[in-house]
């Protein structure tokens, strides 16, 4: 065991430290001004050609202006709209959804389905896609999920836009 006072480590430290002198030459690089010559003559735009940007699906999470389903038009801001929206649509798929059919396929606790689908520009319900353990489940959900009501669509800057919506279906099967 080795006890050394500060000034002995400084001093041990310094006996280890060597100075090199640097003799290796450096060259330089050098870096040409990217900017326009002054003297170029610069081309005048004559007419700008305004495009009709045709606006992709939206996820709901993120629309601007939800797709107002019916009983939810007279809500006053879109967070209250989106609201309605996901409360009404829950209500609807638990009304009709068939949760005996889990028990009847045999399964048992937590079932989860996974539902995806599209509201589009004229407020129909399309693409829907199921994710289930069973695809009697996803069958389900698809059939129910496609009964959905004719909403107005949501809208992005304006105009009505398809509008991507995921919703989760839970529930237990009870023995």
């Amino acid at each position: 065991l080795h006890v050394r006072s500060r000034r002995q480590r400084q001093m041990c430290i310094r006996d280890r430290i060597e100075v090199i002198e640097d003799e290796a030459d450096i060259e330089e690089t050098i870096i040409e001004s990217a900017e326009v010559n002054q003297e170029e003559e610069i081309m005048e735009i004559e007419d700008i050609e305004e495009v009709d940007e045709e606006i992709g699906d939206v996820p709901f999470a993120v629309i601007e202006n939800v797709p107002i389903y019916p009983g939810c038009e007279k809500k006053k801001n879109n967070a209250e709209k989106k609201k309605c929206m996901s409360e009404k649509v829950m209500k609807f798929v638990q009304k009709k959804f068939n949760t005996d059919l889990a028990g009847d396929l045999g399964l048992e606790g937590r079932q989860r389905i996974s539902v995806q689908f599209k509201i589009d520009k004229n407020g129909n319900v399309v693409n829907v896609r199921a994710r289930a353990p069973h695809p009697k489940l996803e069958q389900e959900a698809v059939k129910v999920v496609n009964a959905l009501p004719k909403m107005i669509p949501g809208k992005q800057r304006g105009k009505a836009v398809g509008v991507l919506y995921s919703l989760p279906i839970l529930f237990q099967v009870e023995n």
